[in-house]
């Protein structure tokens, strides 16, 4: 049998360097051989996003993720950015409290770093916390096992896993069916992005492993053979603003321009959408009032102004934050793969009449002070007796009007009525 030798496929880089570069990148997160997928792979997955904004939103959380929980066609939850208010304080209680909520969810829950969990740390507000501090230590809390939230957790590789980008266990991969899905760190507002002098260094060192995280993801998903790239973020990148390169904008002083913190990602989208030609999605939520709840275009432009077709973006605002949630339903066999829709909580669904135990942290009530008894009765000081009121001569010894010996001869005043019962679910746990 007379063996044919076959040249070496023309997308094989040539650099020695860059082959390896990627060789070793790929071994350490994970590439594997392409997969054989079915002709069509159908699954649903829900997108939620800052339900959690004071205290009294953490009852109506549990019955929309109890309510999703309950959808079979549902593989699993993205909480997309924002498990606090902006005006809470991110100490770490309530970052252990929340988070022990979202654990409680039926399916796998994968949260994605938003604005107010980390960027806003340092106003007043929220505590005048030093945000990089803060996104350390979700880090090493909120990201710190290998695989997502949920009672049915899946599998995720983490950027953490190559030794160049340690400290992004953020940013994460998983796959489901022929589908890669990716999750990045990219906060509003403007990416924080920070105008003060000197270098930018969470910005810039973030920037690098995003970049790297998306590149990474279009040679494995190549490899795979998957079909589809979904990636979510909890900022508006602002795709539809367009700047064409200019060699010489440093030389222009403008105050007043405000810099685009977004302009190396979406430089990093249009390379992965030439990298990977299958369809790829951004998914992230929108600041703005969408009226139908969510919305879906294509306005990210490569550096020569030319629209990128192969990339959607569905940006996303339910009415109702706490009873309503994006349900995206994948077919890769059709076209488009994707198709949203906003689903609403039943109005039959009751609150929950109280969080489990093991799901809310409960703060330990402070003890009353301590009451001093009072002494002895034989210590106390001898008390007069007071004398009887006499009846007055001629009264027949009766007071009042005359009714003999009655006792309700004074009205008693209105009482105001009892406040009512709060129902279990109102009532608020904790500081």
């Amino acid at each position: 049998m007379r063996t044919v030798e076959r040249p070496w496929p023309q997308w094989c880089p040539r650099d020695i360097r860059a082959a390896l570069a990627i060789a070793l990148a790929c071994s350490v997160i994970g590439a594997q051989p392409v997969a054989a997928y079915a002709a069509g792979s159908r699954y649903a997955f829900a997108v939620i996003s800052g339900t959690l904004e004071s205290p009294a939103d953490e009852a109506p959380t549990q019955r929309l993720l109890d309510t999703i929980g309950r959808d079979s066609n549902v593989s699993f939850i993205v909480y997309d950015g924002n498990l606090k208010g902006a005006r809470e304080t991110c100490n770490d209680a309530l970052y252990e409290r929340r988070q022990t909520l979202l654990e409680a969810a039926r399916p796998a829950l994968i949260f994605v770093a938003g604005q107010h969990d980390w960027a806003d740390c340092g106003t007043a507000p929220a505590g005048s916390y030093d945000p990089v501090e803060r996104l350390d230590l979700l880090r090493q809390t909120v990201f710190a096992d290998a695989s997502s939230m949920g009672q049915n957790p899946v599998a995720l590789t983490r950027e953490s896993e190559v030794s160049r980008f340690h400290p992004y266990r953020e940013n994460v991969r998983w796959q489901v069916e022929d589908t890669v899905f990716l999750a990045l760190n990219v906060p509003s507002p403007n990416n924080h992005y920070l105008n003060a002098g000197g270098r930018n260094g969470e910005f810039e060192d973030r920037v690098v492993a995003n970049a790297f995280w998306l590149e990474h993801a279009a040679e494995f998903a190549k490899r795979r053979g998957a079909r589809a790239i979904v990636v979510f973020m909890q900022g508006d990148p602002d795709p539809e603003r367009y700047e064409r390169p200019d060699r010489f904008a440093w030389l222009r002083f403008a105050r007043n321009q405000r810099r685009d913190g977004y302009l190396e990602l979406k430089r990093s989208l249009v390379k992965l959408a030439q990298t990977f030609r299958g369809p790829i999605l951004v998914v992230h939520h929108d600041d703005q009032s969408v009226p139908a709840g969510f919305q879906i275009d294509q306005p990210l432009r490569n550096d020569k102004g030319v629209q990128v077709t192969n990339l959607t973006r569905i940006a996303f605002a339910p009415r109702d934050r706490l009873n309503q949630w994006i349900e995206i339903d994948a077919d890769t066999a059709r076209r488009p793969p994707f198709r949203v829709s906003v689903r609403d909580v039943p109005k039959s669904v009751p609150m929950p009449a109280a969080a489990p135990s093991n799901s809310l942290h409960e703060e330990p009530v402070p003890s009353m002070p301590e009451i001093p008894s009072m002494p002895p009765a034989s210590d106390l000081a001898p008390t007069t007796p007071l004398p009887m009121p006499q009846p007055a001569p001629g009264s027949g010894g009766n007071t009042g009007n005359g009714a003999g010996n009655s006792t309700g001869s004074t009205a008693t005043p209105n009482m105001p009525p009892a406040f009512p019962a709060a129902p279990a679910s109102s009532v608020q746990r904790g500081p």
